[in-house]
């Protein structure tokens, strides 16, 4: 992947060279640049990523309303979690009486 000197935009092959879709520039491409670049078959796959368990490593609990239909649970554990690609975090519920989850607001 290349990505425009003059523009940042990301580039495409065109024959010899790359091409800025967005700003028309033009830069040779380099074969040996080109094979240490990574593929994605060359990447690996680490496998989805952990679930958070709000109720791992909780002692302590807030009074907080279930939201679940079929359960009148007043208490929940909690965990704060940064947001991906956010910045703020983003705080995850679970009821104490019938382990459903949710996100808080």
């Amino acid at each position: 992947m290349q990505f425009c000197d003059e523009c940042g935009s990301m580039m495409h092959t065109e024959g010899d060279t790359w091409v800025c879709g967005s700003c028309d520039n033009v830069d040779e491409r380099d074969p040996e640049a080109e094979a240490a670049m990574t593929t994605r078959d060359g990447q690996r796959d680490d496998g989805a990523p952990d679930v958070a368990d709000a109720t791992r490593d909780a002692d302590e609990t807030v009074a907080e309303p279930c939201p679940a239909e079929d359960c009148d649970g007043e208490r929940a554990n909690y965990e704060m979690l940064p947001k991906p690609g956010g910045s703020y975090e983003v705080r995850l519920f679970t009821c104490v009486e019938c382990g459903h989850k949710w996100r808080g607001s």
